[in-house]
């Protein structure tokens, strides 16, 4: 039988209960100290790891501390800077487009509107609401790749498409709850639900779960 809105909202609520339980020291993993540091790891970020991220920043950060810093910088030394976090030719690009626009439309300080965010170059919805949800407060759902997967084995969502798994996730998670269950689905998809190997013997949420190629070891 279909599952109905209310009844996944209420195994979403189970869900998180579970996984707060389980992993208490879920945030996010991206190392910052402003608003403009955390868009521009997030940024990086894209088909790269955080720790691969983190690696990289402090000397990033130290010679590009503002968007006005990094707004002059040259594009050929940006790249040569965050080579190792892949795709370095369109993210230097993106990072200065993003730097300058920052400083031309919002006087070098980082805009706390979605709307804003998301018309700055490089910044999609998942950047845009990592920056709300974890520099600003705000509570914002972040579809990652470890969120697309987990969610869709979780049967909270389903599409092909981050932007329609983020619509479908807010319809049944807890408006004031969407930073930590991105943080909690995140964390459970690292540790446990891993997109190879999946511990499903040992997930804290195996009975919550509909996904019927669960491993049995």
């Amino acid at each position: 039988m279909r599952e109905t809105v209310a009844t996944r909202r209420a195994r979403a609520r189970k869900i998180l209960r579970a996984l707060e339980r389980t992993y208490p020291d879920a945030k996010i993993a991206l190392n910052f100290t402003s608003p403009f540091e955390l868009l521009v790891a997030t940024i990086l970020s894209a088909q790269c790891t955080d720790e691969r991220v983190n690696m990289v920043t402090p000397g990033l950060f130290g010679r590009y501390p503002t968007a006005r810093h990094l707004a002059g910088a040259d594009l050929s030394r940006l790249e040569d800077e965050i080579r190792s976090t892949g795709f370095f030719r369109a993210k230097a690009r993106a990072l200065l487009g993003m730097a300058r626009a920052v400083l031309e439309r919002h006087g070098g300080e980082v805009p706390r509107s979605r709307e804003a965010l998301t018309a700055l170059p490089g910044v999609g919805l998942k950047t845009a609401n990592v920056v709300i949800g974890n520099a600003f407060g705000g509570n914002a759902l972040a579809v990652d790749t470890h969120v697309f997967r987990v969610s869709q084995r979780l049967g909270l969502a389903r599409s092909a498409d981050p932007d329609e798994i983020h619509e479908q996730l807010v319809a049944v998670l807890p408006r004031e709850r969407l930073t930590q269950a991105t943080h909690l689905l995140i964390v459970h998809g690292r540790r446990t639900c891993m997109a190879r190997k999946p511990a499903c013997p040992v997930c804290p949420v195996r009975t919550l779960c509909p996904w019927s190629d669960k491993t049995r070891r």
